[in-house]
């Protein structure tokens, strides 16, 4: 799965080339409010421009659910895409995507030119990858592109089924990035490799907890599902966030880390109050206890200063940290220390450092250290899948080197 055929492979002069991007954007009264996934899309784009390919960028946007929605339409981003790239973008607004539009758009192409198909959501077959509309958008192009890393766990028409009716199957830059940092972090890291694990359910990470214990030194527990481990240690952990039903597994996880040598850091403090914050950013009264000393009527919000200061030691002399997941409720200023101190530890450190998408993403730009890290990734639930060790059926279905 790491060694794919990338831009820099293939020859796509004078050729058509379908591209399939992550431009899933938010916005809000028809404007972007968030352009990342744009920007993080000019590089494939403008090697493909440069490289005399006629370029045929393609995207879903947010769950139309099989039908045209006039405010999930693509058009605004094909405005904000030609004022990135400084040349037109030209919007094929076809409810159907490969439409009367959009055929003759392609057909009119010159080399270096730039066309956006509509939502490709807009059709019911894309999330079930129907042959019949994977064979429309392949005979759109000669070469296939897949630079969209947040849909990479899906098998979609757009990223998966296009590949079986289209020659050559590459993937573009960004995609390139996730497979290197990602991929090479699990199965090929730099040693000691420090894994941070956060966010509220263990459910949610299962899979990611025990294909990590394999792979990594040290793992680092924090967010709300560390209290469902402190419990299966058979302590009081209060109102805190507790999934009984997972006990039994933080056990087995416990055990299988002594098993393996590996060391296994769990919160020995912790930032209680008496309730969730509501609004979230709400002001609130907190203090700081113990670990095995959370009174019965409080919460467990928070990693604790100690406990800060124990995961920000255990970055230091590690060569390779991925993180997924804050340590607390990072959108309450005062919940945040914990998710801000691990990412300051991150950010003065030497090591490779990867964020895995999602909540610990936006936490780390939020924060204010986006640009210190080596890698944020661009998808949440495909990044979660690629630490499982799961094959992404978007990357396998690119040619092989």
């Amino acid at each position: 799965m790491l060694n794919k055929k990338s831009v820099d492979d293939i020859n796509v002069k004078g050729k058509k080339v379908l591209v399939r991007c992550d431009f899933n954007v938010p916005l809000k009264d028809g404007k972007i409010t968030d352009e990342n996934r744009l920007v993080a899309a000019l590089p494939t784009i403008k090697k493909l421009i440069a490289d005399g390919g006629r370029v045929i960028l393609c995207s879903h946007l947010g769950k139309p659910k099989g039908e045209p929605k006039p405010e999930l339409s693509l058009a605004p981003v094909a405005a904000r895409l030609s004022e990135l790239l400084g040349q037109e973008v030209k919007f094929a607004a076809d409810n159907e995507v490969v439409g009367a539009n959009a055929k003759a758009a392609v057909e009119a192409m010159k080399d270096g030119e730039v066309i956006l198909l509509q939502n490709t959501r807009y059709r019911v077959e894309e999330t079930k990858n129907g042959e019949a509309f994977s064979k429309e958008l392949a005979s759109l192009c000669e070469v296939f592109v897949n630079d969209a890393f947040g849909t990479a766990h899906r098998a979609h028409c757009s990223n998966v089924g296009v590949t079986a009716f289209v020659d050559t199957c590459a993937v573009g830059y960004l995609m390139q990035k996730e497979i290197d940092f990602l991929g090479n972090a699990v199965n090929n890291p730099v040693r000691p490799f420090v894994a941070i694990l956060g966010g509220a359910k263990v459910a949610d990470k299962l899979n990611v907890i025990s294909n990590l214990l394999e792979k990594c030194d040290t793992l680092i527990i924090g967010g709300g599902m560390a209290y469902t481990f402190l419990k299966a240690k058979g302590l009081e952990v209060g109102t805190s966030l507790v999934d009984d039903t997972k006990i039994d597994y933080c056990k087995e996880m416990m055990e299988k880390a002594e098993k393996l040598g590996k060391k296994l850091l769990l919160p020995v403090d912790t930032t209680i109050a008496p309730a969730f914050p509501s609004p979230i950013d709400a002001e609130i009264e907190v203090s700081v206890v113990k670990a095995d000393a959370i009174p019965a009527d409080q919460m467990g919000l928070d990693i604790g200063t100690e406990t800060a200061e124990l995961y920000a030691e255990a970055v230091k002399s590690a060569k390779t940290v991925v993180w997924n997941g804050p340590m607390g409720v990072f959108e309450n200023p005062i919940l945040a220390k914990g998710t801000i101190a691990v990412a300051k530890s991150l950010a003065d450190t030497d090591a490779t450092t990867i964020i895995g998408g999602g909540d610990s993403a936006a936490a780390v730009n939020q924060l204010g250290f986006g640009d210190k890290m080596s890698h944020i990734s661009t998808g949440g639930g495909a990044s979660l899948e690629f630490l499982e060790g799961k094959d992404l059926p978007g990357v396998v279905a690119a040619d092989d080197k």
